[in-house]
């Protein structure tokens, strides 16, 4: 129904909105002394937001960009040790807790990966218990009996027998893929180490988002230089244009340029994300998010923010 057309010769009708029936409340600051005032002041006195927290919020407006339909995100390393695991588990906690829509962390780790070790402790039922009952599940329910939960992230573990995971393949991970993505918004598959197995066959195949992963060192920095050098030469240069690099700087040395290494992948990527040493994340236990320091919170909702600028 159309609006109703004003009275000739009187004033143009306005649409009623939340812009122009609201005064401007400004941004009210929750942290340090600017919060102090305007609390202090019972919101009489608004300093507004500082630097910091208006970039903050400035990410929290990124990470909360629409997603139509479901996107995949690979976390990939041609080595192990760097922090892969670790990033898809911050990463993943990062987007649930900061999105309104449906999150879920994948281990397809054929050797028995840590992703559930990392987040919930729970690996009684795996990957292969789902594949094992794939076509019963039809509901976000029957795919709930496979996963646990860290806050508001589903994590679906990998199967712990060594034998059993061998059999994780190309073909089983796009079938528990179309499953996920059914229910699911935001899939991120924590890819394993190493890049040719047949399971990371299917992830590249699928993923919609790639992070790598590296370290600011010899070994961690060349590593993932071969890893994009590797996804390159196998028809995936779209993907390294676009992927994001991640640089866990847990391990470092002033005989290192950081510099260097950074604007290397800069050019070759979309972004590179460097996260700090974290005493939390080095005790290699199951991760809280509220036991990060502020810096590495910043650093992974930087992260999350790079990822979703991919969202289409």
């Amino acid at each position: 129904m159309n609006p109703p057309a004003p009275r000739p010769g009187g004033p143009a009708v306005a649409q009623l909105d939340e812009r122009s029936i609201v005064r401007e409340r400004g941004d009210r600051p929750s942290h340090g002394w600017r919060a102090g005032v305007f609390r202090m002041s019972r919101g009489l006195v608004n300093p507004g937001l500082g630097d910091a927290e208006r970039a903050r919020q400035e990410l929290l407006a990124r990470i909360r960009r629409p997603l139509r339909g479901a996107h995949r995100i690979a976390v990939a390393s041609i080595k192990g040790g760097v922090g892969k695991t670790t990033v898809t588990a911050c990463l993943g906690l990062v987007l649930s807790e900061n999105r309104g829509d449906r999150v879920i962390a994948l281990d397809a780790n054929p050797d028995a990966g840590t992703l559930a070790d990392r987040l919930t402790a729970e690996t009684s039922v795996t990957v292969r218990d789902l594949l094992d009952n794939i076509t019963t599940t039809r509901s976000l329910t029957d795919v709930a009996r496979y996963t646990s939960l860290a806050g508001r992230l589903q994590v679906l573990a990998s199967e712990q027998d060594p034998a059993a995971s061998e059999a994780f393949d190309r073909d089983e991970y796009e079938r528990v893929s179309a499953v996920l993505t059914r229910f699911y918004n935001i899939v991120l598959t924590d890819s394993g180490t190493g890049l040719v197995h047949s399971a990371m066959e299917g992830t590249l195949a699928l993923a919609d988002g790639l992070v790598v992963v590296g370290a600011p060192t010899v070994d961690g920095a060349s590593r993932a230089a071969k890893t994009l050098d590797w996804l390159v030469a196998h028809g995936h240069a779209e993907q390294v244009e676009q992927a994001i690099v991640v640089l866990c700087c847990d391990r470092w040395s002033r005989e290192v340029d950081r510099d260097r290494i950074r604007d290397y992948f800069a050019a070759r990527c979309r972004a590179v994300v460097e996260v700090p040493f974290d005493a939390h994340l080095a005790t290699g236990g199951r991760i809280e998010l509220p036991e990060l320091r502020p810096a590495t919170v910043d650093a992974y909702l930087a992260l999350a923010a790079h990822v979703a600028d991919g969202f289409r």
